[in-house]
C-alpha cells in the first residue's frame, strides 16, 4: 500500500492526501486569484495541473504507463523491446515500424507525443503566471519553470527545432519555432536559475517531484546530451551536476536474495509498488485506474502465463530481442527480470522472433520482461508500479561517462564496477571504455526510457540489427506531426521527412 503526499490529478485534490479527507475547508473560489495562489494550497494546486500530466494513461498521455506516447515513441525504435505483430493477428505493425525506423508524421504515437508535450508546455506556462502574478513562494515558482525545462528538453530531443513560447497568450499558428540551440540554452538558463531555490527534501510529498536533487539531475542530463542538441558537448559540465547529486546522500539500493520477492532479490524492490528512497531520485506515483497506470508486464506476457500469475490475462505484447539479452551474464541478477523457456500456463518462450510484421511472430515467440512485476492493486489493465524518472545509478554511470570522456578512465573504474558488484558481476579486469559504458547502461538502465538519448550519443542508434539495415542520419530525431504543420504553417518540416 502507498502512504505518501502526492499530486494525483486534474479535478482530484492534488496535493497532501489528507487535505482531502475535511469536509470544512475553506470555499477557494472565493478568494481572489492572486491571494488563493499566493498560498501554500493554492500553489501547489496550480503546480498539480501540470503534474497530473506525467503519469502514464491512455491516449499517448504521460511520459510513461500506457501505450502510443511519449514511452513508446522512444523506447520501441532501440535495442531493448519491441512489439512485434503477430501472426495470430494481434498487435498491429505501429512498433515493428518504430523498430526499423520507418516512422512517418502521420503516426499516431508521433502525434499524441508533440500532443502531450505541448499541453504539458502550456499547463507549465499557465503555473508559471498564476505563481507570479500572486507572488507566491519563490520555491513554487522555480518548481514550475523547472517542470517547464523538463518538458522542452524532451521536445528538442525528439523533435529538434520546435515551436517556443512561455505566455499562453497566442495562438497555434503564431508560434514561432525556435532552433534546437535557442530551446537548450533556454532550459539551461532556466534550470540554473531556479534548481538552487527547490527544497532539498526528499519522500514525502517530495517522492514525485521536482526537488534540488531532481533538478541536478535532470540539468546533467541534458548536459550529457549537449554534443546532440547543439554540437558543443558539455562533459564538464554534466560532471559538475552529478556531482552536487553524489553529494545528495544517494545510494545504490542493495541487491540482497529475498525470498518474498517474486524475482528473488530485493534488487528488484526499485520498481515495485513504491521505490526505495535511497536510489530513486525522480518517480511517477502509479495507482491503477486512479493515478496512471503501469503496463510493461502485463504488456509482455501472453494471456495463459499471465492468468497463471497474476490471475488476469496479458497482453502478448513487448519482448526483448535476442541481441539485447545476449548482453546479459547468467550471473546477472538483471538477467531474472527476463523470462524464456517453459512457464505456468502451458507457455514456452522462444528466443528467436521469426518476423515482425510479414507474416508476423508467433505467439510464443520472444523473451517477455517483469522488471516491473505487477504490484499493489493490478488488473488487466495494468499494475501499481511506481515508475523512476531518474534513478542514482544512472547519475554513477553519466559520472562515469564524463570521467572517460575527459580522460580519466581510472575515475570511472570504480563507479562502473559498483554497479557491476551490485549485480552479482566481477569488477572489469581494466579501466572502462566508452563501450563498456554503454553497454552497462543498457543493463542497468533497460526498459526505463533511457535507451534513445544513449544510443545516439554513442553513435549506436543508426547501426544495422536483424530487423533492418544502417538507417539513415535524419532518423536521429522524430518528424513534426502533419497535424502540427497544418495548424502552425510557419514550421518547417524535418529533414528527411
Amino acid at each position: 500500500m502507498k502512504i505518501k503526499n502526492i499530486f494525483i490529478a486534474g479535478s482530484l485534490c492534488f496535493f497532501a492526501l489528507t487535505s482531502c479527507t475535511d469536509l470544512e475547508e475553506n470555499v477557494y473560489d472565493k478568494y481572489p486569484a492572486e491571494d488563493f495562489y499566493g498560498s501554500p494550497q493554492g500553489a501547489d494546486i496550480a503546480l498539480a495541473g501540470v503534474y497530473a500530466q506525467i503519469p502514464g494513461n491512455w491516449g499517448g498521455v504521460g511520459y510513461a504507463g500506457a501505450d502510443l506516447g511519449w514511452y513508446d515513441l522512444n523506447s520501441m525504435c532501440v535495442d531493448d523491446q519491441v512489439i512485434p505483430h503477430r501472426n495470430t493477428g494481434d498487435w498491429s505493425t505501429e512498433f515493428a515500424i518504430l523498430f526499423k525506423h520507418q516512422w512517418l508524421p502521420t503516426d499516431e504515437v508521433v502525434r499524441n507525443t508533440w500532443n502531450w508535450l505541448y499541453v504539458s508546455v502550456f499547463n507549465a506556462n499557465l503555473a508559471v503566471k498564476l505563481l507570479e502574478d500572486s507572488k507566491a513562494d519563490a520555491s513554487k515558482i522555480a518548481e514550475a519553470k523547472v517542470l517547464r525545462a523538463f518538458f522542452y528538453y524532451l521536445l528538442i530531443d525528439d523533435f529538434g527545432n520546435v515551436p517556443f513560447y512561455t505566455d499562453n497568450n497566442i495562438t497555434v499558428d503564431k508560434i514561432p519555432q525556435a532552433s534546437r540551440k535557442e530551446v537548450f540554452d533556454f532550459v539551461v538558463s532556466e534550470l540554473k536559475a531556479n534548481i538552487d531555490l527547490l527544497p532539498g527534501t526528499k519522500g514525502g510529498e517530495f517522492y514525485g517531484r521536482f526537488n534540488k536533487w531532481a533538478g541536478y539531475t535532470l540539468l546533467a542530463k541534458v548536459y550529457m546530451n549537449a554534443g546532440v542538441l547543439t554540437g558543443t558537448p558539455k562533459w564538464e559540465e554534466c560532471l559538475a551536476a552529478c556531482n552536487v547529486v553524489n553529494g545528495g546522500g544517494f545510494s545504490l539500493h542493495p541487491a540482497l536474495s529475498d525470498a518474498s520477492s517474486p524475482l528473488g532479490n530485493k534488487y528488484y524492490e526499485l520498481f515495485g509498488d513504491v521505490n526505495p528512497q535511497d536510489e530513486t531520485i525522480l518517480s511517477i506515483y502509479t495507482t491503477v485506474d486512479i493515478v496512471g497506470r503501469n503496463i510493461f508486464s502485463v504488456r509482455s506476457l501472453i494471456g495463459p502465463h499471465a492468468n497463471a500469475l497474476f490471475g488476469y490475462s496479458g497482453w502478448n505484447g513487448s519482448v526483448i530481442p535476442k541481441d539485447f539479452y545476449a548482453k546479459y551474464d547468467d550471473k546477472d541478477i538483471r538477467k531474472k527480470q527476463f523470462l524464456i523457456g517453459p512457464q505456468p500456463g502451458d507457455v514456452n518462450y522462444t528466443l528467436d522472433i521469426t518476423s515482425l510484421d510479414n507474416p508476423g511472430a508467433g505467439a510464443q515467440e520472444g523473451v517477455r520482461n517483469v522488471k516491473f512485476y505487477p504490484a499493489g492493486s493490478m488488473n488487466g489493465g495494468g499494475a501499481s508500479n511506481d515508475f523512476p524518472i531518474y534513478r542514482y545509478a544512472d547519475v554513477i554511470l553519466m559520472t562515469a561517462e564524463c570521467n572517460v570522456r575527459l580522460g580519466n578512465a581510472g575515475a570511472a573504474k570504480p563507479l562502473v564496477d559498483a554497479i557491476r558488484t551490485r549485480a552479482g558481476l566481477g569488477a572489469l579486469a581494466s579501466n572502462p571504455t566508452l563501450d563498456d559504458i554503454f553497454d552497462e547502461r543498457g543493463r542497468e538502465l533497460n526498459w526505463e526510457g533511457h535507451r534513445r538519448e544513449d544510443m545516439i550519443r554513442f553513435d549506436k542508434f543508426l547501426l544495422p540489427n536483424e530487423f533492418r539495415g544502417v538507417s539513415e542520419e535524419y532518423r536521429k530525431i522524430f518528424p513534426i506531426p502533419t497535424s502540427a504543420l497544418n495548424a502552425n504553417p510557419g514550421l518547417k518540416q524535418n529533414p528527411g521527412y
